[in-house]
């Protein structure tokens, strides 16, 4: 199989169609335009599970006529078995809380390498429901926690049980019956950290593909629940739901602050998986071959992704003006193809000075749809070795002009201003989950995270000329001996280097910073939808949503649930 290197050396020594720039791509407000695409994560586990036909059945299912109890599922993949072990509770109504302060949920569950056995299953037991105050040891890989949705679940119950269907249009309100408000991995708590899993159990050796797969395995469980619990209400009347309703269901998820860290603190995997992204848009701008069949599916995804919008619900007035954005944006597409496309190098650039970011970004994730076989292949490059090296031999005017050519981003924002420096990020002592402070109103400045990349390179440069006008001669191991203070954001410097994209061009301390863009971005690799901001610091959204069901393993699967629409009974 060709590379993604190799092909991408090809494109650019043909003096063919180049990469987006990084002071493109790697614009914040951009990021945060992103959607879903198929290399978005959860596609490519669905992709691989339906292609390998894990083995996927209940070992152990002891649920009362409430739907509470112990349920064991083992897996088999193809490199190992598994187990998804998931607990039932009654959550009384006073406890019910989807926020990371919460003690208690509906369903805890755990993710285990091999088969659980009584003794193991008692210490999950003891564990497991108790979520961060447990603790477990590393054949565990994730930890989740969810609750049922309060508008639906009671509601598809009722349905159900009296032997009637969900209505359609309530299910586009809330597309779950369950939200997840945390899913644990990497080493926490116990847990096999991440070099455990990549190397010793390759069927999550992807980024982010156990915790997919429990969400999954959540959804799954839901849907199973809500039919049990039906059943046992109301058996002569009780009728089970449809298939393509069910498919219609996915996972609601909570995502805040804690999950915008990450994509400053693995550059080197961030710049992989856009790199990866664009490398595919890159493909398809120079391969893809426009014909009536290719335009026919294009002008079929333009739709699916209006009614898709026009079915997204949100009370937030900034996603929903963003939503009208995207239909108007989709409406100019519309327009501009409908006489035919006769390359997607200049539709792309027509977009670029036509449409607004989400609206570019949007067009991305669909030309991506088109053409599998362009971009399939790169689901297996998504992973990075995440060593920030020193090289201590380069010299520093080198370095300084590394600085000076990398990051022009950061030495272009002049930090004396007001309100350039008055953010700062910070762990909570309770839960240990970042928060946002204000310089200006409240103290803990000195207990902040390092994610002012921006800010920290400014500093380095300015040291760096003053050192570099009395020793030019010198190396960067002088350097960091003179500076050792600065041996982190060199090291970060020199490693970046390599990449083509990596670092977010964007100034994280700023007054206005909007978090949502991290979230958002991070959330468009995972391949959530259906976005609804509860304020700018946390996101509702829904995961798996038209994604296969475990019964269609081994069925005939084409991949084709991309911004899913509501069933048409």
């Amino acid at each position: 199989m060709t590379t993604p290197a190799a092909i991408q050396a090809a494109l650019q020594g043909n003096n063919a169609l180049p990469l987006r720039s990084p002071r493109q791509v790697m614009d914040l407000e951009r990021l945060g335009a992103m959607h879903q695409s198929r290399l978005s994560f959860m596609r490519t586990l669905v992709r691989r599970i339906m292609r390998e036909r894990w083995q996927i059945a209940p070992v152990k299912l002891t649920l009362d006529e409430q739907g509470y109890g112990t349920v064991i599922y083992e897996i088999n993949a193809p490199h190992g078995l598994f187990s998804f072990v998931l607990f039932s509770s009654y959550l009384s109504p006073e406890d019910r809380n989807d926020r990371v302060i919460a003690t208690q949920w509906d369903l805890t569950m755990a993710l285990v390498e091999g088969k659980v056995d009584a003794t193991y299953l008692e210490q999950l037991r003891d564990n497991v429901p108790k979520q961060e105050a447990g603790r477990v040891d590393s054949r565990v890989f994730v930890l989740s926690r969810a609750n049922r949705s309060a508008r639906n679940f009671e509601y598809v119950v009722d349905q159900l049980a009296k032997g009637q269907q969900p209505d359609i249009d309530k299910i586009a309100d809330v597309g779950y019956l369950y939200r997840t408000t945390a899913v644990y991995g990497s080493g926490k708590l116990g847990m096999a950290d991440w070099e455990k899993v990549k190397h010793c159990w390759p069927d999550f050796s992807r980024p982010f593909s156990a915790e997919m797969f429990v969400c999954l395995m959540l959804r799954n469980f839901s849907l199973f629940q809500a039919e049990h619990i039906a059943r046992f209400k109301s058996p002569e009347t009780f009728q089970p739901m449809k298939p393509e309703i069910k498919r219609y269901f996915g996972i609601g998820n909570s995502t805040g602050l804690g999950m915008a860290p990450y994509l400053i603190n693995h550059p080197l995997l961030i710049n992989q998986w856009i790199e990866m992204r664009e490398l595919g848009l890159a493909r398809v701008r120079v391969l893809g071959n426009i014909d009536h069949r290719v335009q026919q599916h294009f002008q079929e995804l333009l739709t699916r992704c209006v009614v898709h919008t026009e079915q997204t619900r949100t009370e937030d007035e900034w996603q929903t003006q963003n939503n009208r954005q995207v239909l108007e944006d989709l409406a100019l597409l519309q327009a501009k193809s409908a006489e035919g496309v006769e390359s997607w190098d200049g539709l792309l650039q027509w977009s670029e000075s036509s449409c607004s970011l989400q609206g570019q970004e949007l067009l991305v994730s669909i030309l991506l749809e088109l053409y599998p076989e362009l971009v399939d292949d790169l689901e297996d490059y998504y992973s990075a070795e995440e060593f920030l090296d020193l090289d201590p031999l380069m010299p520093v005017s080198e370095l300084q002009r590394v600085i000076e050519q990398r990051y022009d981003w950061a030495l272009a924002i002049d930090f004396s201003e007001s309100g350039a420096k008055e953010t700062f990020w910070y762990r909570s002592e309770e839960k240990m989950e970042p928060r946002l402070g204000n310089t200006e109103r409240e103290q803990g400045k000195e207990k902040q995270m390092a994610l002012g990349v921006g800010y920290a390179v400014r500093k380095c440069y300015d040291q760096l000329c003053e050192y570099v006008r009395e020793y030019p001669e010198h190396t960067t191991a002088r350097f960091m001996v003179a500076r050792p203070k600065l041996r982190g954001i060199v090291r970060r410097i020199q490693s970046m280097n390599r990449c083509v994209y990596g670092d977010i061009q964007a100034n994280l301390l700023e007054r206005d910073v909007l978090p949502m863009h991290l979230l958002r971005a991070k959330l468009a690799f995972f391949g959530v939808s259906k976005f609804d901001p509860r304020s700018k610091l946390w996101v509702r959204n829904t995961m798996f949503q038209g994604a296969p069901l475990l019964e269609d393993i081994g069925r005939t699967f084409n991949d084709d649930w991309f911004m899913p629409l509501a069933p048409q009974l």
